[in-house]
């Protein structure tokens, strides 16, 4: 097995600052005419812009083997990833020249598991869109068109800087790459998804304890993205991942959707150290609000995950992210179904 994708070195490009003088949704054409390139989230996990319009903004996705968790599924987290795109751009679209924005909060309701195999498609439409404030809603069906999640996002909107100067006259023309590089995306996947025999022995705490001392190799997603299980007691669970340059959006900061993956791995894993032998998990909804960027630089992010509720067959938890100097990146909230007798991968779970 090879090294972690993450410490490979990163590729991908953030957004030139000369072009910040152009409209929203002008910088996102640039994305689509192949003027700008992509940046290293989109590099590592193949999310990238397929559509924009005034008011719209359409991602897809691979749904590949490399964001399986230890139980083999997508779960609520990764598909954060790839909705917060869609959110963002679709309010991006309506925004003058000079103009940012960040996320502030992000909702994402799932509706049926995640296929094994094909595309995740995310659409993003505008509900609201003032002069200090952005509402967005995405729905992400497969490629059969099977509604997998719907999820709505807030956003606060920057007012313009008068430091932009005006865009170049003329776009440069793009370099061809002539790389036989192969992206993260479209490899074989590394890391280990766990034998359903290994859920029927141990424990929920016993296999995150496993985790946590290093006796369990790590799954695929922890192989593409970082994050570790660092701590697990009962009813709690603790999560850290490196914020290398891997994780970067256009602006050079860790996509949000990072985050709440992040966030929800801590929130699952807190309900999972609560269930016995033979009991699967599934989490339902994520609910997000981010209180800080965090910079790519390599530092470690945290999130610690607890059980708030437990009842027979639902939980809810919350959890807090904080960056390396214990500052708070994000606070999360979630509910999670419990299913006695089911199996960790969820095989056979009625749709819908």
């Amino acid at each position: 097995m090879g090294d972690a994708v993450w410490k490979e070195p990163v590729r991908g490009d953030l957004f030139p600052r000369e072009y910040l003088g152009l409209s929203g949704i002008e910088q996102l054409r640039l994305f689509l005419s192949g003027d700008v390139g992509d940046p290293p989230i989109s590099r590592l996990t193949g999310m990238h812009l397929t559509e924009v319009g005034i008011g719209s903004a359409t991602f897809a996705m691979p749904i590949s083997g490399w964001l399986q968790s230890p139980q083999g599924i997508m779960t609520v987290g990764a598909v954060a990833i790839l909705a917060d795109g869609p959110l963002g751009c679709a309010i991006q679209t309506t925004l003058p020249a000079a103009t940012g924005y960040t996320t502030t909060e992000l909702s994402i309701n799932m509706i049926r598991p995640v296929p094994r195999e094909g595309t995740l498609i995310a659409r993003g439409r505008l509900v609201h869109g003032g002069r200090q404030l952005g509402l967005s809603e995405v729905f992400v069906t497969d490629d059969a068109g099977r509604l997998i999640a719907h999820g709505t996002s807030r956003c606060a909107i920057f007012p313009p800087n008068p430091n932009v100067g005006a865009p170049p006259a003329e776009l440069p023309v793009p370099t061809v790459e002539h790389d036989p590089w192969t992206p993260p995306f479209a490899r074989p996947p590394e890391g280990v998804v766990l034998d359903e025999e290994l859920f029927q022995t141990r424990s929920g705490l016993e296999i995150l304890q496993a985790f946590a001392s290093g006796e369990l190799a790590n799954p695929p997603s922890s192989c593409l993205l970082g994050q570790t299980v660092t701590a697990a007691d009962e009813g709690t669970c603790a999560f850290s991942m490196p914020a290398s340059g891997w994780l970067a959006s256009p602006t050079g900061f860790v996509e949000g959707g990072v985050t709440a993956f992040l966030a929800e791995c801590a929130l699952g894993a807190a309900v999972q150290t609560t269930v016995p032998v033979g009991t699967a998990i599934a989490p339902t909804d994520l609910r997000v609000q981010f209180l800080r960027p965090v910079p790519t630089d390599g530092a470690m992010i945290t999130a610690r995950g607890s059980v708030v509720h437990r009842g027979r067959g639902l939980a809810a938890t919350r959890a807090e992210v904080t960056d390396s100097r214990g500052k708070l990146v994000a606070l999360a909230s979630g509910a999670t179904l419990i299913l006695p007798g089911r199996r960790a991968d969820l095989d056979g779970l009625p749709p819908g």
